[in-house]
């Protein structure tokens, strides 16, 4: 069983920086996509980020592009978050899928249990 892991959330002042990192078992070479959702208190679940994991091309929701950045080595994903505001606060998910679709849905069969992550002003 797939099993991502979410590490690195935690508390920030607006306009600083943090870093999460997702780690899923599994063998790689099945593995087609991985991505970043979040979801704020009192809304839905919103895609922020994703990467196709064979040729490493990255997808970015436009609220975030020029702050966010995604990354993965060989079996770990990663989100370096930048310039984060206070409307950046939410739990982080890690997301996982082995099957060819979209990137920006929701698709993914495999979910992480969340970080949390909270932005100050």
């Amino acid at each position: 069983q797939v099993q991502p892991v979410e590490s690195g959330g935690g508390l920030v002042q607006a306009g600083g920086s943090l870093r999460l990192s997702c780690a899923a078992s599994g063998r790689t070479s099945s593995r087609y996509a991985m991505a970043w959702f979040r979801q704020a208190p009192g809304k839905e679940r919103e895609f922020v980020t994703g990467i196709r994991w064979s040729e490493g091309s990255t997808y970015y929701a436009d609220f975030v592009k020029g702050r966010f950045t995604i990354s993965r080595d060989n079996r770990k994903m990663y989100l370096q978050m930048n310039s984060l505001k206070p409307e950046d606060t939410a739990v982080y998910y890690c997301a996982l899928t082995d099957t060819i679709g979209p990137i920006t849905s929701s698709r993914y069969e495999y979910w992480g249990q969340g970080t949390q992550v909270t932005v100050s002003s």
